[in-house]
């Protein structure tokens, strides 16, 4: 039963690809269906995993995996389809480079590193994934108004600026004591 959040985690990452094909394919009704499911399923691991104590190291790795692996994909996606502005597109994508690249090279000068995510990260992705919905559903049922996905789009604009940040201060000055105290 422990292992339900990363099963979870797991069968998140493998619906990357057929996310991103029913979007290429413009059968956008089963890529709401499954990036919704997607979005549940990230929700569902995460208080599994907190509720029975379920937590684990591979978790830890496999879950934000799958959220920057599917929320980058669907963004680059949407992007080339035209569907999200490339400006929104890069900025989202490389704040989570930025992340990626940050835990890889503390991994390797400082040594292991227990990510956290924070409040606001947590709401970024909130974010991201309402706009993504809220985009194609307006691109498929032209529901909700334009206007709405305009207003997600600034908000997912000013949470991934602010989680950004957050996490190069946070985790910048986490490496600096952990080189203060080793030397």
């Amino acid at each position: 039963m422990r292992h339900i959040p990363n099963i979870i985690s797991v069968i998140r990452i493998l619906l990357v690809l057929p996310i991103a094909l029913a979007l290429g394919h413009q059968l956008l009704a089963l890529a709401i269906m499954l990036f919704a499911f997607a979005a549940i399923s990230d929700a569902a691991d995460g208080f599994l995993a907190k509720r029975f104590g379920w937590q684990s190291e591979l978790g830890a790795i496999l879950d934000p995996i799958a959220d920057k692996l599917l929320l980058a994909t669907v963004f680059i996606t949407l992007s080339f389809m035209h569907l999200v502005p490339l400006w929104l597109m890069i900025v989202a994508v490389a704040r989570d480079v930025i992340i990626v690249s940050g835990a890889i090279a503390y991994r390797i000068v400082i040594g292991p590193l227990t990510a956290h995510p924070s409040f606001i990260s947590k709401v970024n992705t909130l974010c991201q994934a309402g706009y993504i919905l809220a985009v194609v559903s307006q691109a498929k049922f032209l529901v909700p108004p334009e206007w709405v996905s305009t207003w997600l789009g600034a908000l997912v604009f000013a949470t991934v600026a602010v989680s950004g940040i957050d996490y190069v201060l946070v985790y910048g000055r986490r490496a600096a004591a952990a080189r203060g105290a080793a030397a």
